[in-house]
């Protein structure tokens, strides 16, 4: 049975985010029959202006079903308009999954689909959504998010990532390996959004916060308590703990998990070291607390990522 996929533009749109057509497309070309079907969907119809100044074709909004409907994101947050939030509002219950990619997710919370759910988007845009919508879980380092019939997925190439994923669940492994292969991408991405620096990321202006930071970075197979990092700054924990917090955005705990995280990877993508010897020289201890971090950022194991980066070693 075909499955129809309706994604919705908007003026401005990041033009990018139709990579993932691509993606199915190609699951259709694997298959004896095509499975899906793909309408572009605006509002009103017609032409759509892009973020790259040229224009895309579409069908105006309709009481069509839809198996799984996708909302693009921008390259700036803007409003759009109240036809597009109510359009959501409308497909949602009628269909099996609803989806955004990008800066999509602040359209999907402004329509309140997010509510009390997980999702992720654009990692510079994090904080703006956090602050935006308190009522939804940000998890700014994950490439993309589940959660119940609710599919979201970080900036830009990261499109390719979720329906990839759409197409697995879809038809299973072997036809997203297939697909992925052809587009020459990877099946499951070896890294979240913390490819970016998590330190720079952070970026406090305190200088008493940078130097804690600093030091961290510095001393990661340490134990690294509150207590320890505020000593360094010369505060009491809870001075030092609300300090951070206001600072960075980040718990100290998580940020130093982010930290070690990011350190673990690159040990992991640059040499042929046991994982047992990375998660003690980055401070974590033992493996299966660094397993737990790596699900946690990543989605997907050290190994994983051991294997992966191997294989690009002799390719």
């Amino acid at each position: 049975m075909m499955q129809h996929i309706g994604i919705i533009l908007f003026p401005g749109f990041q033009v990018l985010n139709l990579a993932a057509t691509t993606v199915f497309e190609f699951a259709n070309l694997a298959l004896d029959e095509p499975y899906y079907e793909i309408s572009l969907l605006s509002e009103r119809g017609g032409l759509v202006a892009s973020s790259a100044g040229f224009s895309i074709g579409t069908v105006p909004f309709s009481d069509a079903a839809f198996d799984t409907v996708l909302v693009v994101g921008n390259n700036d947050v803007e409003p759009v308009s109240s036809g597009l939030i109510d359009f959501l509002r409308e497909v949602a219950p009628r269909s099996r999954r609803i989806g955004s990619t990008c800066t999509g997710a602040f359209i999907l919370a402004e329509a309140g689909l997010l509510d009390g759910r997980r999702a992720t988007t654009h990692w510079f845009h994090a904080r703006d959504f956090q602050r935006a919508f308190p009522n939804v879980k940000m998890e700014e380092d994950r490439i993309f998010i589940i959660d119940g019939p609710i599919w979201t997925s970080a900036g830009m190439t990261s499109c390719i990532d979720l329906a990839l994923a759409l197409v697995e669940k879809d038809l299973g492994t072997d036809i997203a390996k297939s697909v992925a292969r052809k587009l020459v991408v990877y099946h499951r991405r070896a890294g979240g959004q913390s490819q970016y620096s998590a330190l720079l990321e952070l970026d406090p202006k305190s200088d008493r916060i940078q130097k804690s930071l600093i030091y961290a970075r510095e001393n990661l197979h340490k134990e690294l308590s509150v207590e320890q990092l505020a000593e360094v700054v010369h505060l009491s924990p809870r001075q030092f703990s609300r300090a951070f917090q206001a600072g960075t955005g980040q718990s100290p705990a998580k940020a130093i998990e982010n930290l070690r995280v990011e350190a673990a990877r690159l040990m992991i993508e640059n040499g042929r070291m046991p994982i047992d010897t990375i998660a003690r020289d980055v401070g974590f201890g033992d493996r299966e607390r660094m397993r737990r971090a790596f699900l946690r950022a990543f989605g997907q194991p050290p190994r994983y990522m051991q294997r992966n980066a191997r294989i690009a070693a002799i390719s």
